[in-house]
C-alpha cells in the first residue's frame, strides 16, 4: 500500500538543495531562474544566489506516498519536455529564457465560469498542498516527486461545469520564440491533453505549481502543469494555459502523433505492453544503469483510489 499520512518532516528537509546550489555553477542553473512564485506580482522571482524561493502556507496532504523522493536534481535535470528539445538533458539548459510571467489561462466551453484569468488570479481561491507522488514514464523510468500543487477537483468545481461537460482539455503554450522545439515536427503543436470528468475530479488529481517547496523549475513546466500520478508521464501536461470544458473527448498529442502506441486514458498497466517494449518493470531514475528494475504496479500503486474509475472499461483495448 502507498498511500499513508505525510510525516512531520518534509521532503526538503530530507534532501539539502545545497547539493543542486554547487551543481548549478556547473551546469547552468540559470535554466531555473525564470521560475515562479504563487505571492501576487513574486513570480519570476529568485533569491539572489539563484535559489528558488519558497511557496507561502502549503499544506501536506494525506494523500502522499512514503516512498523517499529523488533528489531535487534528478528531477530538474532529466525531464521530458519535447518543446525544450528532445534529450533528457535539453530542456534543463533550453528553457533558461523561458517566461512564465506574465501569465494567462483561457477557461472556455461547457461552463458557468469562462474567461482569461491572469495566473495570481486563478490561483487565489484554492490552497497550496504538497503532494509526493510516483511518476511512472512510458520510457520505463520512474521517479518519487514532491510536488506542490492545487487540487483539480477543486478547480473544476470553481469554474461550475455544465451538464454538457464531460471532459476536461488542458493546452501547453505555443511559442516559437521561447521554446525552440516548437521549431521541429516531433509533434502537431501545440500541445494537448484530456481528462473525463470523472477522473479530473479524483482528489490524486493536481495542478502542480512547485516541487520540495519552491515554485516549479521551467523544464518542469512553470508555472503549472497537470499532475495525474495514476498515468504515464506524458499525460502531465505543462506549462498550461488554455483549459476547456468539452462534452466530446478531446484530442492528445501522442494520441494524434502514434495512436497504435498512445491511447487517451494513458492508465499505467504492467499488463499492457507498449508495442516496442514491456510496461511490466521500470528503472527508478537516481540509481545506476545497471541496477535491477523493480516491478510496475497497476495505475503505479493508486488503484485503491482509482481503480472504479475504470471499472466497466476494457484495460487492453481502452489503453
Amino acid at each position: 500500500m502507498l498511500i499513508r499520512k505525510s510525516s512531520d518532516i518534509r521532503p526538503s528537509e530530507i534532501t539539502s538543495e545545497a547539493n543542486y546550489i554547487n551543481r548549478r555553477d556547473f551546469i547552468r542553473a540559470g535554466a531555473i531562474a525564470g521560475s515562479s512564485l504563487i505571492a501576487p506580482g513574486a513570480i519570476g522571482a529568485v533569491i539572489p544566489d539563484g535559489r528558488l524561493a519558497s511557496l507561502p502556507n502549503v499544506t501536506k496532504s494525506p494523500l502522499s506516498t512514503d516512498e523517499a523522493p529523488n533528489s531535487f536534481e534528478d528531477i530538474s535535470t532529466y525531464n521530458n519536455f519535447y518543446e525544450f528539445g528532445l534529450g533528457k538533458g535539453d530542456p534543463f539548459v533550453q528553457a533558461e529564457n523561458f517566461k512564465p510571467r506574465p501569465w494567462t489561462i483561457e477557461v472556455s466551453g461547457e461552463a458557468e465560469k469562462t474567461g482569461s484569468f491572469d495566473f495570481d488570479d486563478f490561483m487565489k481561491p484554492f490552497d497550496l498542498e504538497e503532494r509526493i507522488y510516483r511518476m511512472r514514464c512510458v520510457e520505463a523510468w520512474s521517479m518519487v516527486i514532491p510536488w506542490v500543487g492545487i487540487s483539480l477537483a477543486d478547480v473544476v468545481k470553481h469554474f461550475q461545469p455544465t451538464s454538457k461537460a464531460q471532459y476536461v482539455a488542458f493546452e501547453t503554450l505555443n511559442d516559437r520564440e521561447q521554446m525552440p522545439g516548437l521549431r521541429g515536427r516531433s509533434l502537431d503543436w501545440p500541445y494537448r491533453e484530456g481528462l473525463t470528468i470523472a477522473e479530473a475530479t479524483n482528489p490524486l488529481a493536481i495542478l502542480a505549481v512547485g516541487i520540495y517547496g519552491n515554485a516549479i523549475p521551467n523544464q518542469n513546466g512553470a508555472p503549472i502543469r497537470l499532475v495525474v500520478p495514476w498515468k504515464y508521464g506524458f499525460k502531465g501536461i505543462k506549462s498550461i494555459v488554455k483549459i476547456k470544458f468539452m462534452s466530446r473527448r478531446p484530442k492528445n498529442s501522442w494520441n494524434m502523433a502514434i495512436p497504435t502506441e498512445y491511447g487517451f486514458y494513458a492508465n499505467v498497466n504492467p499488463e499492457v505492453s507498449h508495442p516496442r517494449w514491456s510496461q511490466a518493470r521500470e528503472r527508478r531514475i537516481g540509481g545506476s544503469l545497471f541496477a535491477s528494475k523493480q516491478d510496475t504496479l497497476m495505475f503505479n500503486g493508486y488503484g485503491e483510489q482509482v481503480a472504479h474509475l475504470y471499472k466497466n472499461l476494457d484495460l487492453r483495448r481502452n489503453f
